[in-house]
Parts: C-alpha cells; sequence; structure tokens
C-alpha cells in the first residue's frame, strides 16, 4: 500500500491520493483513463488544500508540480469549473456539508 497510496491511514472516507509509482501504474499498466486539471498561475499548494482534497476528492488522483490527475470524468469536470483551483473547490465543498449538517 505505501508504495502506491500517500495516505494509508485507516478511516472511513478519503485517503486515495496516489503516489508516483502508483500514478505510472494506473497511467502505463492498467491503462486507466485519467484526467488532467492544469492549476491557475498563481496557485500556492497549502496543507488545508491537501487536507480538503483528501475529504471530498472520492477516486483515486495525482498532484503534480502544475496539475491534478483525477480518475473520474466527473470530478474532472467539477474542477475545470474551477478553473483548477482545488482550493476553492475544498472551501466551497465544506460550505456546502456545513450547510446540510
Amino acid at each position: 500500500m505505501p508504495m502506491w497510496w500517500q495516505n494509508t491511514r485507516a478511516k472511513d472516507e478519503g485517503g486515495l491520493r496516489l503516489t508516483e509509482e502508483g500514478f505510472r501504474y494506473i497511467t502505463e499498466e492498467i491503462q486507466l483513463a485519467t484526467y488532467d486539471v492544469p492549476y491557475p498561475k498563481d496557485f500556492e499548494l497549502t496543507t488545508q488544500t491537501i487536507i480538503f482534497l483528501d475529504k471530498f476528492i472520492n477516486c483515486p488522483y495525482y498532484m503534480g508540480r502544475r496539475s491534478i490527475t483525477v480518475t473520474n470524468e466527473k470530478k474532472a469536470m467539477e474542477l475545470h469549473l474551477f478553473s483548477g483551483d482545488i482550493r476553492k473547490y475544498g472551501l466551497t465543498k465544506a460550505l456546502k456539508r456545513q450547510q446540510k449538517d
């Protein structure tokens, strides 16, 4: 598991961030469809953003230097609608979840 997954701790949801080796395996070995969403030019990756992704991305994903790659077409479209700004995406999802509670 540690070879393919960045966060291997046990929990009910999340934890689907791939390592470089895991990403290589799903793209080259099993040729799973992936969708690349570039980050905005002024994007800064923070710890809070990584936590948001862990909570709200429900498919395997890989975070590169200039983009995030997801394996779910619907998630890719949602991220494109936020122009690749995964911080805003996470904030919006968190606020929406809070309103439901």
